[in-house]
């Protein structure tokens, strides 16, 4: 018995689904072009360059004090004990940076261009102290009697540390997939917490403590295309995707500086010093007392 095709009984029906397939081939090809080009792509390579965040031009656009500050930094560790988190092996590698101290002075040092703190090196002290004495050895050797100027005291240390990291405060991710063609995303939040404290050196009294945090925002976003060819008799796939992580360490730089912002802002109101121009401080004092409300008003899980 002779069985008729139907799309010989239908030329124009015929002519409908091959339209119909090459056009959704076509697309399928150009989704993968697409991804591909994303994917394999490389990176463009960028020159080195100076690190500035947002807080660092706040920082360095605020007016300078009546007078200058000395400050001592002993260090800022690392106090969370966290590792890097890690969905398959277990990693070594610290989460945070064990750099806290130096990016500290480096904010401190920014503050109204240098002129709010004079920073004084006791992290490198030993260093500095034997330095200090090859130069005493070497003039004496040549009976060169000209004195060693006399090191700079600090006032006041700062103290504290990277005390909290928190791993997946907040995860999500959507997808949606059509024909064979798809595409995921996700998203993960983790918050990373420092404490900065100015202590008198005189009488060893916390003059004042701050506490910031900051989110480090990574997210992900993958595109699939899963095809049957040839009759159904083969199967074309394509996957491709592309990750981007905010640097911990970035975040860290941007939790201190904000520390320090902070701690300026506060230490007015405390009486701990003021700005050489009073009417010039205040419109610096409202905008941050504006954006302190702001972040206050945030949800909980979404704070920065």
């Amino acid at each position: 018995m002779n069985r008729s095709n139907p799309w010989q009984q239908c030329p124009e029906a015929s002519r409908v689904g091959v339209w119909l397939l090459t056009r959704r081939l076509a697309l399928a090809c150009v989704v993968a072009v697409s991804l591909s080009g994303c994917a394999v792509t490389p990176p463009p390579r960028t020159p080195p360059s100076m690190s500035v965040t947002p807080l660092s031009t706040e920082l360095d656009a605020l007016p300078p004090p009546r007078s200058e500050f000395v400050v001592a930094v002993y260090g800022f560790k690392d106090l969370t004990g966290q590792r890097k988190p890690s969905d398959t092996v277990a990693d070594m590698s610290t989460a945070v940076t064990q750099g806290g101290g130096a990016l500290l002075v480096d904010a401190l040092m920014k503050v109204a261009k240098g002129k709010w703190f004079r920073v004084v090196e006791r992290e490198g002290l030993q260093n500095l102290l034997q330095e200090r004495q090859l130069i005493r050895a070497t003039r004496a050797e040549h009976q060169d009697t000209t004195p060693l100027s006399p090191m700079l005291f600090a006032g006041a240390m700062l103290e504290g540390g990277i005390i909290s990291y928190d791993a997946n405060t907040l995860t999500g991710g959507a997808g949606v997939r059509f024909f064979g063609v798809g595409t995921h995303s996700d998203v993960r939040i983790d918050e990373v917490t420092v404490n900065l404290r100015l202590v008198s050196i005189q009488t060893g009294q916390i003059l004042h403590s701050v506490t910031t945090r900051k989110s480090i925002v990574s997210t992900r976003v993958q595109g699939n295309i899963y095809r049957y060819v040839d009759g159904n008799s083969k199967i074309f796939e394509f996957e491709a995707g592309v990750s981007k992580n905010e640097p911990a360490q970035y975040a860290v730089r941007q939790a201190i500086q904000k520390a320090v912002l902070g701690l300026v802002m506060e230490g007015i109101d405390a009486g701990l010093w003021e700005f050489s121009d009073p009417l010039l401080g205040l419109a610096f004092r409202q905008q941050f007392e504006w954006s302190r409300n702001a972040e206050t008003r945030k949800p909980e899980s979404w704070a920065r």
